[in-house]
């Protein structure tokens, strides 16, 4: 009895020693946990501050509106009285943006499946740096080269859809070289890199016990991928394009360069002309009134919103595989 309750003292003892420290109250622990305290608050009010004030400087422009704001195609903000609505400028927004989501992708998670899976190291190395760089370069050097040189020859590839696919409402028409697939391409490119960026961080988190565990039992390469690498990174590959999703809509000098504004919606995505909020905002801004400045900041209020749903519904993607969080 005596030797058990000895024991029993003993190990009493030695699970104190090794249990959670108590905390001590260090100043550096103190002023760290009150720094990422105070800085995740700003980041609130910061996001706070700009909601109040598009909301503070779209109300009087919302109040002299003569048509619906969410519902019209007409966007005449200085004529008298003032008339403006959103409609064609989120279709071409969300359009574009979509479009630009089709084409990249695809590539893009394949570009990150090459670079973590298939190529050699030192080319791993080279073409990792070069998806990277093409993330940093600035987006009007996208939209000079999308104005000076891609729309150039988009008018061939507009008329070979339109020949192939001009039964579908979405390519007939009469093809152009300022369209909204112009601008969706244009887009394409520029989130790629993004998307491609995050997608091959994703995939060399997956543990390797898990790929060598596949080839051991005889997968290919192929094989490994889509049972062990795919379902492990499938949260991670979504949150990256939802990312490059809220890039694209957000989107201004590349598309206000390469983009005619036409008035109206317009399904026929190969016809010149369209419209989005960010393009919008940067050609009318010069020339708007009070009221028409007015106007064009409750139409980055609606993009601000729709960007703010767009990162939240990726953090929460994300969010559900904790090896991501």
């Amino acid at each position: 009895m005596t030797s058990s309750t000895g024991v029993e003292a003993h190990a009493g003892t030695r699970d104190s020693a090794i249990g959670p420290p108590k905390s001590t109250g260090r100043t550096g622990d103190r002023l760290f946990a009150g720094a990422a305290r105070g800085s995740s608050l700003t980041v609130l009010a910061i996001v706070a501050a700009i909601a109040a004030f598009l909301v503070w400087k779209a109300i009087p422009a919302l109040q002299d509106n003569e048509a619906s704001f969410l519902t019209s195609q007409e966007w005449n903000p200085n004529a008298s009285p003032p008339r403006f609505g959103i409609a064609q400028l989120a279709f071409g927004t969300v359009m574009s943006s979509l479009l630009a989501m089709i084409i990249a992708t695809p590539v893009a998670i394949g570009i990150a499946l090459f670079i973590s899976f298939y190529s050699p190291r030192r080319l791993a190395s080279g073409l990792g740096y070069i998806v990277d760089l093409l993330a940093a370069v600035p987006s009007i050097v996208y939209g000079l080269w999308g104005l000076i040189f891609l729309s150039q020859h988009m008018g061939t590839i507009s008329s070979a859809l339109n020949a192939v696919f001009g039964w579908i409402p979405l390519f007939g028409g009469s093809p152009g070289k300022n369209s909204i697939f112009t601008a969706g391409v244009v887009l394409a490119i520029m989130i790629l890199p993004i998307i491609s960026s995050i997608s091959r961080e994703v995939f060399l988190q997956v543990p390797q016990a898990n790929v060598e565990a596949s080839l051991a039992l005889g997968a290919t390469r192929w094989e490994m991928i889509r049972m062990s690498v795919l379902p492990y990174g499938r949260s991670g590959m979504i949150g990256a394009s939802m990312l490059g999703l809220g890039r694209a809509m957000g989107e201004t000098i590349a598309v206000a360069m390469v983009l005619t504004f036409v008035p109206g919606i317009n399904w026929q995505l190969l016809e010149n002309g369209g419209a989005t909020f960010a393009a919008n905002i940067a050609n009318s801004f010069a020339e708007a009134t009070v009221t028409g400045r007015g106007a064009l900041i409750a139409s980055g209020l609606v993009l601000f919103v729709i960007t703010l749903v767009v990162n939240m519904a990726a953090r929460a993607v994300v969010a559900r595989r904790k090896e991501f969080v």
